[in-house]
């Protein structure tokens, strides 16, 4: 069967997260948007594990279901850790069979971190490690980097992380499978580093909220099971794996160089020219994912491999009525509009993804059935983010919505 999966998100036991991001939420979220499968996101957490196994049914074989909406045990950890005396700061995303194997695990990684103060839990236990300690539990667990580029926090950051797989894995390397490319990179971007070739590539949206779930996501063709989902990912098998539905990734809050205290937004050529220094204060740019790249990558912009699995660029629904509009996101009229038009016409991801033209110009207002088309066209203007500062994206002109103009720095 086709679907959609978003693996990555987080619960309410995580920081800065939702009170919200509970189990009945997400089900209802993911029906709106047209998920089949969640992440569970945190099962390191005790309370949050306990709620999951009080909320969650057995399903199909490693699959979990709530009200329709099937889950897959997953977590994301932070491995703090030293090489050669250089720190080394990496988020990882952790996949189970089982809440069997869960406890396991988490009998095990409480010996390096604690578990209870954040759904995201530091261990003092590096990469290479943390895998070895997964497979030994289980085979059927799969790790993957989490938002591999970002500065902060990943495998390809700027800031603590490392120059290729290999350095970070060790010998554990040939049990990584997958890459997560995160709200600021996209696949074109990862298909420049040829070493990067045997890997997939997921995306996920790394939600903190309800209604943030699935703004990136993955669509598959396989049964609804856990093997067949993670295999089909290892494999990069086109017949199985769809396509991820991808950010554009200058959209993202780490794309280009800056200082968000300066207001600084600086292209990676013009940071190089002034030696990665703020043009404003004159420290140290946070350099951002597409700089990061460009240091990396041995292949031009535009290059495609062979077995690349296929992606697309996708606006939420709710950001494209606000711009139709000329209103903001946050509004009540964009929530009632949004909720009104996913009832219509089914979940968001049908209006996105799968409704044709005719069909959209039948059931949506014809402003935002333009906006719609454009975004599908990839029609649209980005400020790209930096500095933790997501970027702004334009669908319609000054002149269509009448707004005023955006300040730019």
């Amino acid at each position: 069967m086709e679907f959609i999966a978003d693996f990555h998100i987080h619960s309410k036991y995580s920081r800065a997260t939702s009170e919200a991001m509970e189990v009945e939420e997400l089900a209802r979220w993911a029906k709106l948007k047209g998920i089949t499968l969640m992440g569970t996101g945190d099962f390191t957490h005790p309370m949050w594990l306990m709620e999951l196994k009080g909320k969650l049914r057995p399903s199909a074989d490693g699959l979990y279901e709530y009200n329709g909406i099937y889950f897959i045990l997953t977590c994301e950890v932070y491995n703090n850790f030293y090489v050669e005396g250089k720190s080394k700061r990496i988020h990882n995303i952790i996949f189970a069979p089982s809440f069997d194997v869960v406890e396991k695990l988490n009998n095990k990684l409480q010996g390096y971190g604690d578990l209870v103060s954040d759904g995201r839990p530091i261990l003092n236990l590096n990469a290479r490690d943390l895998v070895k300690i997964c497979l030994d539990i289980s085979p059927d667990c799969f790790i993957v980097p989490s938002h591999a580029w970002t500065p902060h926090f990943s495998i390809f950051g700027s800031n603590s992380g490392f120059d290729t797989v290999e350095e970070c894995f060790g010998d554990q390397t040939k049990n990584i499978y997958c890459l997560e490319t995160g709200l600021s990179s996209d696949p074109p971007m990862n298909w420049r580093l040829s070493k990067l070739d045997r890997y997939a590539l997921i995306s996920n949206s790394d939600s903190h909220s309800p209604h943030r779930i699935g703004r990136e996501a993955n669509a598959f063709n396989c049964d609804l099971n856990y093997k067949e989902v993670i295999n089909a990912i290892k494999s990069k098998d086109k017949k199985r794996f769809l396509y991820t539905i991808e950010f554009f990734p200058e959209e993202g809050k780490y794309h280009y160089d800056g200082h968000r205290n300066c207001k600084a937004r600086v292209a990676p050529k013009e940071a190089i020219k002034n030696r990665n220094l703020c043009p404003v204060c004159g420290r140290r740019l946070t350099v951002g994912v597409m700089h990061r790249v460009e240091d990396l990558a041995d292949r031009p912009e535009g290059f495609v491999p062979d077995d690349a699995i296929s992606f697309k660029h996708m606006i939420p629904l709710d950001q494209i009525i606000a711009d139709a509009r000329g209103i903001g996101e946050a509004t009540q009229s964009v929530e009632r509009e949004y909720m009104e038009l996913v009832n219509k016409c089914g979940s968001e991801f049908n209006i996105l993804l799968r409704m044709n033209g005719d069909e959209l110009k039948g059931k949506l207002p014809q402003r935002i059935t333009e906006g719609v088309i454009r975004v599908r066209e990839e029609k649209v203007n980005i400020l790209p983010g930096y500095d933790g500062e997501y970027g702004t994206i334009k669908i319609f002109s000054e002149e269509e919505t009448g707004e005023k103009q955006l300040t730019l720095f």
